[in-house]
């Protein structure tokens, strides 16, 4: 009958929502490890046969001395160049090393300085035979000028004139301070400077 309330269907009831497995925590990130630091390089230390040299020039001249570095037969002193002929007669005179072996200077143009290295050697000492002493000193690139050591050692005279030509240090008191290498009417900057540069190139 149209009256009559029919049944209506039943909804089917709603299916509980399946209970989620819970996330395993996530596990913290160890702490990166500290960037290993590179074992700082331990000098040797320096033969005792050199060492002792180089602390007898100590001894005499203090603070006006720096030891560069002293390696087996080589050391290196540098000198300020008003002491230079002072320290140079002392290793003369004293320490036994007679003569210069050879001589020749370094540009440097980033700290505007040319250093001057003296070779020294012993013909006097056969326990110095084989040694080389490094007597160093520096000098400005735009006033080049050193104390000449040609009357501590003869020897140096060609050395330093070489020096004069190629690099343009001024040696006073050097006897002569002239071109032997260079073209008498040469212009340009000194050739082993190194801002020299060959022209055409």
């Amino acid at each position: 009958m149209s009256g009559e309330n029919k049944e209506q269907p039943k909804k089917p009831a709603a299916t509980p929502p399946k209970p989620t497995a819970a996330k395993p925590p996530v596990p913290a990130k160890p702490p990166a490890p500290a960037a290993a630091t590179a074992p700082q390089k331990k000098e040797p230390e320096p033969p005792a046969f050199e060492k002792g040299i180089a602390d007898q020039i100590k001894k005499r001249f203090g603070e006006a001395v720096k030891v560069v570095f002293i390696r087996p037969l080589r050391i290196k002193l540098m000198v300020e160049p008003r002491d230079i002929v002072e320290v140079a007669t002392f290793l003369r005179d004293t320490m036994g090393l007679d003569h210069a072996e050879s001589a020749g200077g370094t540009d440097y143009p980033k700290d505007n300085q040319i250093e001057m290295s003296y070779h020294l050697g012993s013909y006097g000492r056969e326990d110095l035979a084989s040694h080389v002493l490094s007597l160093s000193t520096r000098t400005a690139r735009d006033d080049a000028r050193l104390p000449t050591l040609i009357n501590v050692y003869k020897s140096v005279e060609y050395h330093e004139r070489e020096t004069f030509e190629m690099l343009g240090i001024y040696f006073e008191g050097h006897p002569r301070n002239d071109r032997f290498l260079l073209p008498e009417d040469w212009a340009d900057i000194p050739p082993l400077r190194k801002d020299f540069r060959i022209k055409g190139r």
